[in-house]
């Protein structure tokens, strides 16, 4: 028997004594299965076995998180906190400020925004009154922020989380519920001035985070338009094959030149031409050499496209991060609403997968980890139009950090150094060399607290002075401040540094300083 036969025999065999009383639904194991399927068939036995309840007439339930979601420790909310702070550090240094919109939205407000991609929006069953939607991203929220409350200039950052019914790859930092965290400048501005900040933006925080090297992707939508139109793509097609030119990422020329022609209905002349545009990539020189291009200089969109990326390519310099930006043809970013220029960070180097629990493991059997895109974003002048009852348009630009996917990194990375990871940021662990000195330690500690110091007592009313040391080296507390019976005779705290193992005697009138200074 092949293993697939013997995990459905098993999860099975609990169930059928109790057969007549529900209505078993028909389950299948095939060896065409992927594994995402047979985690799905695995799933509904599983619900079923918790419905039916154990041999004792129990209810039980299966323990875990839904597919596509994660939790998250101490440890590894400590790394994302790091990274959280340097985004938002950044954002804030650019002069955004900061907005908040609902988890859910109308869902005639995400409808028809995302192409393809609509139909990974989850739906809300209906509560009778108003069909609502998950957001899907922080883009159309913003978009109908601003036509509701009539802004029309903003420089905005927003940091939360959306909702995809996508297949997860948890190792690859694609989940079904993960934070965006986006930065957005809305208003009529000279032409690629907010765009070239934008790409400044994540040129910074890529760096800051040290992930390794990088690329910044640049294209345009109307250069994409405008090639297609030279090539001899239907007007009503442009949108369909944009998202298959978008696959290009992970997906080899052959396949989606196959799909251009098998299932999107294009001539093989018109994918081959595509296909020769889109295989180019430069800087500057090559917006200038297309702008010399028989076919596509005779294109409007197409040539303005090409000088808005001339003249994006000279502020980039300006902002020295062209050694990281490419102009890329074969980029398209598969949403709808972009107008002008798109733009996508990618990671250069594979980095090795980490160790899942049995949860996080749906697409997660790669023995390294292609990241992919991290960074995303681009111009889209027409939304917020969309919302405005008199179609009043805003022009808009903005990128997305792909933070949960950065997380990923981030967190094999600690694992694979060797220096510890803090969960905490206490200062001074207030501690006794005596029994009988609990009332002392807790008057010292809440001294402290009343400073502004972080410090921590151990809850025990005579703890060990060995285990409370143990405790600073367990959770990195670089500081005890030691009470004893001739401390308190003399008015000092001794005060002991947890690595080196120094003591000095500190007056207790000048400790809160003395640990500002050591703890700075």
């Amino acid at each position: 028997m092949n293993a697939l036969g013997l995990v459905s025999m098993r999860l099975c065999a609990g169930l059928m004594g109790r057969r007549s009383a529900v209505n078993l639904p028909f389950l299948r194991f095939s060896s065409g299965m992927t594994l995402s399927q047979i985690d799905d068939e695995v799933a509904k036995l599983l619900q079923l076995k918790a419905q039916l309840g154990g041999d004792e007439g129990k209810h039980v339930f299966v323990l875990k998180t839904a597919k596509g979601t994660r939790d998250y420790n101490p440890k590894q909310m400590a790394i994302r906190e790091k990274v959280f702070n340097i985004i938002v550090s950044c954002f804030k240094r650019h002069g955004a400020e900061t907005i908040d919109t609902p988890v859910f939205e109308l869902k005639e407000t995400l409808t028809g925004k995302y192409g393809e991609d609509s139909k990974l929006i989850y739906d809300l069953k209906d509560q009778g009154g108003e069909l609502l939607s998950l957001r899907y991203d922080l883009t159309v929220p913003f978009a109908r922020y601003l036509a509701l409350n009539k802004i029309t200039n903003i420089k905005r950052y927003h940091i939360a989380k959306v909702y995809r019914r996508d297949n997860p790859a948890m190792t690859r930092g694609r989940y079904r519920e993960f934070y965006q965290c986006d930065f957005d400048i809305a208003g009529q501005y000279d032409a690629m001035i907010p765009d070239a900040e934008c790409l400044k933006i994540v040129y910074e925080i890529l760096n800051e985070l040290d992930l390794g090297d990088f690329r910044i992707k640049v294209n345009d939508r109307r250069i994409l338009d405008g090639m297609f139109a030279v090539c001899g793509v239907p007007d009503e097609k442009f949108r369909t094959i944009c998202s298959t030119v978008d696959k290009l990422d992970k997906t080899a020329w052959e396949d989606v030149r196959k799909e251009m022609v098998n299932e999107k209905g294009l001539s093989e002349d018109v994918a081959d031409r595509i296909g020769a545009y889109v295989s180019m990539q430069g800087g500057q020189d090559l917006a200038e050499r297309l702008l010399q291009d028989p076919k596509l200089s005779q294109n409007k969109q197409a040539c303005a496209g090409l000088t808005d990326m001339k003249l994006l390519f000279s502020y980039l310099e300006l902002f020295q991060v062209t050694d990281k930006v490419v102009f890329d043809l074969s980029l398209a970013r598969g949403l709808d609403y972009y107008t002008g220029v798109i733009y996508e960070a990618v990671l250069s180097q594979t980095i090795p997968a980490p160790v899942c629990t049995p949860t996080e493991q749906n697409g997660a059997d790669e023995a390294g980890v292609s990241v992919g895109s991290v960074a995303g974003g681009g111009r889209y002048d027409g939304l917020v139009g969309m919302f405005d009852p008199k179609g009043r348009k805003v022009p808009c630009v903005g990128v997305s950090i792909g933070i949960e996917r950065i997380f990923s990194i981030m967190e094999q990375k600690a694992e694979a150094s060797s220096v510890k990871v803090r969960t905490t940021e206490t200062q001074v662990l207030v501690a006794s060399a005596q029994k009988n000195l609990l009332e002392e330690r807790l008057k010292l500690t809440s001294e402290l607290w009343n400073a502004g110091i972080k410090a921590e007592v151990l809850y025990k009313k005579n703890p060990k002075l060995l285990s409370q040391l143990q405790h600073c080296e367990e959770t990195g507390i670089p500081l005890v401040a030691i009470l004893g019976e001739q401390e308190l005779k003399d008015g000092v705290v001794k005060l002991r540094n947890v690595a080196s193992r120094e003591e000095v005697d500190v007056p207790r009138a000048d400790l809160v300083d003395e640990i500002k200074t050591r703890t700075l």
